[in-house]
């Protein structure tokens, strides 16, 4: 793969990564839908590298915009801080007991008919979504342990590819009645310890098995720069686009988005367009 190719690759996915993160269609599911469209793979386990630290561009945007919210985390008396810690443990558990069985499912032959599937569950969960926020009987109370827990779990469900993480949490802080503008907020700072979780754990088995790097070879190192700064970037105006549309609840066109990706991703798996 020439160096222009890598520069170009890199940058959609760090802009799509960018913007997906925080918009609730599933950034793990565009990324694996874009490799496999673009034919982008360095080979040697460098994408699964790339992937996560796409995902470290995203978590610069959300550190910066809620900075002053990370540090009253760390202030007395500690309750939102506990149950970020609480609804951060379902996903984590998953992540490292199934992370490897998930990312190979959706490496297989199936893949596009999966990702149509999850893609289809989250439009269906974003308009039950707005159908809840919208109800002239919803009463809001400020969020605690009965929303965070819901939330925590549904995160854990997000780890496969096509699950909005933003989508699903914002769902269940929404459904079990929390505050819009609390749930969103839980929501975002709830990527921080996952996200950061994957960072050290891809880093450690890449310290670990510097074969992933020799295969990428310099290509590896400038795709994940560009992707990352990017990502960082589209990040940002992605979180302020997305507090704005959950204060209004409007998510179905983000479900009609979703909805024509299912019959796109299903038209080329019935087509075998893409290996």
């Amino acid at each position: 793969m020439s160096i222009w190719e890598v520069i170009w690759k890199s940058f959609v996915l760090g802009t799509v990564q960018g913007l997906t993160e925080f918009l609730p269609v599933s950034s793990s599911g565009h990324l694996v839908f874009l490799q496999k469209v673009m034919g982008y793979d360095l080979g040697g386990g460098s994408m699964t590298f790339i992937n996560v630290m796409l995902h470290f561009g995203t978590l610069i945007a959300v550190c910066t915009v809620f900075f002053k919210d990370i540090l009253a985390l760390f202030k007395k008396p500690f309750k939102t801080l506990l149950m970020l810690i609480v609804a951060t443990i379902p996903a984590g558990l998953v992540g490292v007991l199934f992370n490897d069985e998930i990312d190979a499912l959706f490496e297989g032959e199936q893949a596009f008919l999966l990702l149509a599937v999850c893609f289809s569950v989250t439009a269906l969960l974003l308009l039950f979504c707005e159908f809840v926020a919208k109800s002239p009987k919803r009463k809001e109370r400020d969020l605690g342990w009965r929303n965070a827990i819901p939330m925590g779990l549904m995160q854990a469900v997000a780890l496969f590819p096509g699950i909005s993480r933003s989508g699903s949490t914002i769902v269940a802080g929404t459904v079990s009645g929390a505050k819009t503008q609390d749930v969103a907020k839980f929501s975002f700072l709830m990527s921080i310890p996952v996200i950061l979780g994957s960072v050290l754990v891809e880093l450690y088995g890449f310290i670990k098995e510097p074969t992933v790097g020799a295969a990428g070879g310099g290509t590896l190192a400038l795709g994940v720069i560009i992707g990352v700064v990017t990502a960082a970037v589209f990040g940002f105006f992605a979180i302020k686009v997305m507090l704005k549309i959950i204060a209004k609840a409007n998510y179905k066109w983000f479900a009609l988005y979703l909805i024509l990706l299912t019959a796109t991703c299903i038209w080329l798996d019935v087509l075998g367009i893409v290996a």
